[in-house]
């Protein structure tokens, strides 16, 4: 891709547009375009966690809070809330799973037939336990789920199935996958593999789950020091693949084909059961610690009462870095994943927004709080740092709006709002860009489970109501989502030389602007849904609002 340097990339950003009224602002192409220019530069490398890349984004999106009379929001009254990862890496010899059972002893390198993942608190983790088959793993009253029913786990290794039983709802069943390792953890056992279904493996297949076999994991460290793990008594996982499942399951009541054909079945729920197999799993890693902020920014509110309220409109700036040399590859391979869409039009849109806000001559009613959130590839660190320490007090944040490789590659006419159906921000975004002629439709792709994969699940966790906000699949959007999916995306195909409709952009931006003073002018504060499973699970005190 095109260089640019840096001193021509910000003399190119529009600093000083003019302020225009709250009801008619002006969004531009040139505007977005300018930022992703700077943000996707080969000379950030991939803006990767940690890396000096990433620092200089930070330091470009300060400056441009700065230029427009934010007040910072970080720590120490600055634009930075400065976070302290563990950063925890393979060691040279590879990782294995090996299994004993009737036909014998098998062995599975790292890579392979299996993934396994690593351990900080165990840098040289050597374990060996009987194996248990527990479905999909899953615990919950409200569906009926009660997968370890007359099952012992107790110093075992569970193996579940991946996602959840077809027939559920996408988000919810989406959230209660993300609980397995907790509810495994509850139940004494030790470590978890995890294995594909057919829908599962259609969606992510093995080839592309082995493409990020060897990425670090990372984990924030909290003020204390302590590294943050949600579910510590769980010391090993990893991913099989068929001939490894095959392996675990030799002599076991029922195949795994047998099992694959009932969980692809509506409601289907395979039944948990001892297997006839034990595993060892070994896995040495290091550990280091790297530090990387969030940027933060606040509009206050023009409203005496509604200003200590605040809504949060985020995007993460950091992608994932420089792709490590394969033998082969020629010197001039081009290995920097620049993120171009992936997320520096999402940061884009959230400073043409800011700048749209604070130009205003009537600011909003509640505050907003603008976050640049770090570490969102890695697990969506940077954001759930903020949700579980945020720099104003948790309880006056009242709504969270997300912004995340919206997919500026098509003149899109449609958004979907992840969330929308669980609270009041379903009919405020309906509401805010009906005027522009677009609307709102229902999640595309339930198979992605994108409810958790984005920043503003760490919001929801927290009890706000949130939603994540993306260009839809009509007029040619399913087209192009799917090819980006399979193609670019996490690729360094995602950089400046994509078709890129700057158009689209200028437009995705005026609706971020509709939908964020939307939530902040209202009466109301957003709200969550009598008898909504997130409000009930995480927000319970909460006033509720009729659906």
């Amino acid at each position: 891709m095109k260089r640019l340097t840096l001193l021509a990339a910000a003399l190119a950003l529009p600093a000083a547009l003019p302020a225009q009224p709250a009801s008619d602002p002006i969004f531009t192409a040139a505007a977005v375009r300018a930022h992703v220019e700077f943000l996707a530069d080969d000379l950030l490398k991939g803006r990767d966690t940690g890396s000096e890349g990433h620092e200089i984004a930070a330091r470009y999106v300060a400056s441009q809070f700065d230029g427009l009379g934010l007040k910072p929001g970080g720590d120490d009254d600055g634009w930075y809330q400065r976070i302290a990862f563990q950063k925890t890496e393979r060691a040279p010899t590879p990782a294995s799973l090996t299994v004993t059972g009737p036909g014998g002893q098998e062995s599975f390198t790292h890579a392979g037939d299996v993934l396994v993942g690593v351990n900080a608190a165990e840098p040289h983790l050597d374990l060996t336990a009987p194996l248990v088959f527990v479905g999909y793993g899953l615990e919950n009253q409200r569906f009926g789920l009660d997968d370890y029913a007359g099952l012992d786990v107790r110093g075992k290794i569970v193996v579940t199935l991946r996602g959840y039983p077809k027939g559920l709802p996408s988000e919810e069943g989406a959230h209660l996958s993300a609980t397995k390792a907790m509810i495994a953890q509850k139940h004494g056992a030790i470590a978890m593999l995890s294995l594909g279904t057919l829908q599962s493996m259609k969606a992510r297949p093995w080839a592309r789950m082995v493409q990020f076999a060897d990425e670090p994991d990372f984990t924030w460290v909290s003020p204390e020091g302590k590294p943050f793990d949600q579910a510590p008594g769980i010391r090993a996982a990893a991913s099989l693949n068929d001939p490894a499942a095959e392996a675990i399951f030799a002599g076991a009541p029922q195949s795994v084909a047998a099992i694959r054909k009932i969980a692809d079945r509506k409601g289907g729920k395979p039944r948990g059961f001892a297997l006839r197999t034990s595993a060892r799993i070994k896995a040495d890693s290091v550990s280091q610690r790297v530090t990387s902020p969030n940027v933060v920014a606040i509009l206050p509110g023009s409203d005496p009462i509604l200003k200590d309220e605040y809504v949060v409109l985020s995007a993460h700036l950091d992608h994932i870095g420089v792709s490590a040399a394969k033998p082969g590859d020629p010197a001039t391979k081009d290995r920097i994943n620049n993120g171009a869409l992936d997320n520096g039009a999402g940061i884009a849109t959230m400073l043409e927004v800011a700048r749209a806000m604070a130009g205003a001559p009537q600011k909003p009613r509640r505050s907003i709080i603008f976050l640049a959130s770090t570490g969102e590839e890695k697990g969506l660190l940077g954001a759930d740092y903020f949700a579980r320490h945020p720099t104003v007090p948790i309880k006056q944040i009242v709504g969270n709006v997300d912004l995340d490789m919206p997919l500026l590659l098509y003149p899109f006419t449609d958004v979907v709002a992840f969330g929308a159906d669980h609270s009041t921000l379903g009919p405020i975004v309906a509401q805010a860009v009906k005027p522009m002629g677009v609307t709102l439709s229902p999640d595309p792709m339930p198979q992605e489970t994108i409810f958790v994969r984005s920043d503003h699940y760490m919001f929801v966790k927290q009890g706000v109501p949130a939603v994540f906000l993306a260009t839809g699949f009509a007029n040619g959007g399913e087209q192009a989502w799917g090819d980006f999916l399979s193609g670019n995306y996490h690729h360094p195909g995602d950089d400046m030389n994509q078709p890129i409709d700057w158009d689209a952009g200028a437009r995705f931006a005026e609706a971020n602007y509709r939908i964020t003073r939307a939530m902040a002018d209202g009466d109301t504060p957003p709200r969550w849904f009598a008898n909504d499973f997130f409000g009930d699970l995480f927000a319970p005190q909460a006033t509720r609002a009729a659906k």
